[in-house]
């Protein structure tokens, strides 16, 4: 598994799944053509960037390209890079017919491929990070700050998500993926109003 400092941005949840068992890094997806309007996610892109860039992975047709374009003009060329994925005609598995422009997709690509396009990007993988047991976010931290799994834990939830600027919507291990990247326990606890409300 090749674990990256940036955030990957792919398309779609089977872009994701396709991913997931390749690279170690916060994966998020577009939701098509749904970037254009979702500012939340949008914002959450823009952090990621600032903090240790973005790689898009979109795939190589015409919406792919849009969707490439859109995130191209809304985060600095410094913390972007692009990983280009070749046009091979194909169908992907799940699929019953063949895409609009016949092309495959992120899903569809071999490992092999998937890797070279990675490389061909920019990127190098990185050591995994070192921090002290005590100094991870934990699924455990979640539970115990009522995050996760208690009565309350929906308000709460909604309260940190509102004062880190995250999307409302995230899955329990996405926000923790991106909880990884921006901040230890430690850091997090500091910006802690949502805890004792």
């Amino acid at each position: 598994m090749i674990k990256l400092k940036e955030a990957v941005i792919v398309e779609g949840k089977y872009d994701k799944i396709r991913l997931g068992g390749l690279i170690d890094a916060v994966i998020i997806e577009t939701g098509g053509f749904r970037i254009f309007r979702d500012k939340e996610k949008m914002r959450l892109i823009r952090t990621l960037a600032e903090k240790n860039g973005i790689i898009v992975l979109t795939d190589s047709d015409s919406a792919g390209f849009m969707i490439r374009g859109k995130l191209s003009s809304c985060i600095p060329k410094t913390q972007i890079k692009h990983a280009y994925i070749p046009d091979i005609l194909g169908k992907e598995r799940r699929k019953r017919f063949v895409s609009k422009e016949g092309k495959l997709g992120v899903e569809g690509m071999e490992t092999a491929v998937l890797e070279k396009v990675l490389q061909e990007a920019g990127i190098r993988p990185q050591p995994e990070r070192r921090l002290p047991k005590e100094k991870h976010i934990t699924k455990a931290d979640l539970y115990e700050w009522g995050i996760t799994g208690k009565p309350e834990s929906r308000q709460k939830r909604q309260r940190l998500l509102a004062q880190l600027g995250l999307p409302e919507h995230m899955t329990t291990n996405l926000l923790l993926s991106v909880l990884h990247t921006l901040y230890t326990k430690e850091e997090l606890l500091d910006l802690a109003l949502w805890l004792n409300k």
